[in-house]
């Protein structure tokens, strides 16, 4: 039986990490196979680029450069995880995936619509998560929350897109809330505003919900 893919998105600060911990426990308590990863990253190759991505000295990349790096990992990520992991029947907790692409890249940097999506054919062969957790949360709220764990967490050598000004991340909120409109059998808005626990027990009722439609 072919394994669940599950990811998880939202702006910077959205807390969205953290919640993707929580649900590893929750599986793991439930004695549920699974596999945490991330984007951009998930393989030594991955992580490589992810080192470029995010480094905040790279601030003159160009979109397309940025792109295609994105769509680097990605392909990169399937081929060495997230489909092995799928074949085996088991459960993907994904940290970002092509969503984010379509929000930063897209709605962000400017790109137009068709090249990210043939970008993405290209990358993932139209491979898609099955459920998308979107925390969403204030755009300034998130920023000042992300610069400040940067800086807790001695985290600044990944702080690339949190130099960025806020209109940047309004972007990305709004691109990510029309995803969400326009495929909302898939993605499953999260109101991120509360604590932690307050905000996984929204997470944990969709998921419930998930697993028990899929047993049908």
């Amino acid at each position: 039986m072919r394994g669940l893919f599950i990811s998880f998105e939202g702006i910077e600060g959205s807390g969205k990490s953290t919640q993707i911990a929580l649900v590893a426990e929750y599986l793991k308590e439930k004695k549920k196979n699974f596999v945490l990863t991330r984007e951009p990253g998930g393989t030594s190759i991955g992580n490589e680029i992810r080192s470029i991505l995010l480094k905040p000295e790279h601030k003159n990349m160009h979109p397309i450069t940025e792109l295609l790096l994105y769509e680097a990992s990605r392909c990169q990520h399937i081929a060495e995880v997230i489909e092995p992991a799928l074949f085996e029947g088991k459960i993907v907790l994904c940290d970002r995936y092509a969503d984010a692409t379509t929000a930063y890249q897209g709605a962000a940097r400017k790109l137009k619509s068709e090249t990210i999506e043939n970008m993405h054919q290209a990358a993932t062969d139209g491979l898609m998560p099955q459920l998308t957790f979107l925390f969403d949360f204030d755009a300034k709220m998130g920023l000042t929350r992300a610069r400040i764990r940067n800086k807790q967490e001695a985290n600044a050598n990944e702080g690339r897109f949190e130099d960025e000004q806020l209109q940047f991340h309004e972007a990305v909120r709004s691109a990510y809330l029309q995803i969400a409109k326009n495929e909302p059998e898939r993605v499953k808005i999260i109101d991120a505003s509360g604590s932690p626990e307050k905000v996984f027990e929204q997470v944990k009722k969709i998921l419930d919900t998930f697993f028990t439609s899929k047993k049908k």
